[in-house]
């Protein structure tokens, strides 16, 4: 296993981390419903550490908190060996209150995990998602009280828009605040959107870059084709989430399956070996249903695509530039482009 820090902190995380959306026994979203019982859970777990991986990932919002409390009790005895984050700002409960990123629910999210995860500290905690009516300046405050209590170690965001990810950063530069160090963020070969805008801000301000489904919920593991669009038993039957163009998809799943083929591996293993050399990406989130998809997940971390099949992926995955991006690309000064080139 490989080890990163997790942007500009000290922190050192496996390149591969251990996501547990799947633990629990119970309805998750959509028509998606968990069976993941406890043992299961910790075979899955003991499995992950053996393998090396020492970042495990979990949400509040799991399984309705159930994840949370299986989390707890597989790693009672081994907390110290593990960095664990979990993640704030769903609605997790029937009072008005009992969402967003306000003072008073993030308090009261980390205090309700701490307690779930049986545990003093939360290693890394995520805001799951923008609150755009919580004031900058209320979530800042809340991100370093929370911090100075003891209760969490480092902050970071996910599923931010750059804008108001760097609206929150420069506000606590400004204020000398804590700040975020990482983002977790949505990033496969079928859904590169971050490389338009978030991924130059994170790159700009040295924030960690980790992935949640790398897979697209299945769709690159290859089981999706044009004859069998939704298999039954598929995750992707019952929800379709992240969304995928499929007619795009089905043309980066028949490369995937060639270097598959070359390298006598699977077709998962190539997708999250793409992903992996990103130099940008710290982390990528690996979950599973069974613990043979688990194993096969893993094994991604020990291949190595050449160039040549990098660019290859590169270029049937690749999606149009949005403005300005485009606009800036096509007038890009040639002279200076030239006399700086390294």
């Amino acid at each position: 296993m490989i080890y990163q820090h997790l942007g500009n902190s000290g922190l050192i995380v496996s390149r591969l981390s251990l996501g547990t959306m799947t633990f629990g026994q119970g309805p998750m979203f959509g028509q998606v419903v968990n069976t993941i019982s406890v043992p299961e859970a910790s075979h899955m777990v003991d499995m992950a550490l053996d393998y090396g991986i020492n970042f495990i990932d979990t949400a509040n919002g799991y399984t309705a908190g159930e994840s949370e409390i299986i989390l707890g009790k597989i790693l009672k005895n081994k907390r110290k060996q593990v960095i664990v984050a979990t993640k704030c700002g769903f609605r997790m409960g029937t009072a008005i209150t009992d969402c967003g990123l306000s003072r008073h629910h993030m308090l009261q999210s980390v205090q309700d995990s701490l307690k779930r995860l049986n545990t003093d500290y939360i290693d890394v905690l995520y805001l799951h998602r923008p609150d755009l009516r919580t004031p900058v300046d209320e979530i800042a405050q809340a991100i370093d009280d929370i911090i100075r209590q003891g209760w969490v170690r480092y902050v970071g965001i996910s599923n931010f828009p750059a804008w108001l990810a760097q609206k929150l950063l420069s506000y606590q530069e400004f204020k000398a605040n804590n700040r975020i160090i990482v983002a977790q963020m949505y990033y496969s070969l079928v859904g590169r959107d971050i490389e338009n805008d978030f991924m130059p801000f994170a790159q700009d301000n040295r924030l960690g870059l980790t992935v949640w489904s790398p897979l697209a919920s299945g769709f690159l593991t290859g089981r999706y084709n044009a004859q069998n669009p939704h298999p039954k038993d598929g995750r992707r039957s019952k929800s379709e989430f992240p969304p995928v163009n499929y007619e795009h998809g089905y043309r980066i799943v028949a490369v995937l399956q060639d270097i598959a083929h070359i390298h006598q591996t699977s077709v998962a293993q190539v997708a999250l070996a793409w992903i992996l050399a990103k130099k940008i990406v710290t982390s990528v989130v690996i979950g599973a249903n069974k613990i043979e998809q688990l194993v096969d997940n893993m094994a991604s971390s020990d291949l190595q695509l050449t160039d040549a099949e990098i660019n290859k992926l590169d270029n049937i995955s690749k999606t149009p530039e949005t403005y300005p991006n485009w606009f800036l690309n096509i007038t890009s000064d040639p002279i200076v482009a030239k006399g700086l080139k390294p």
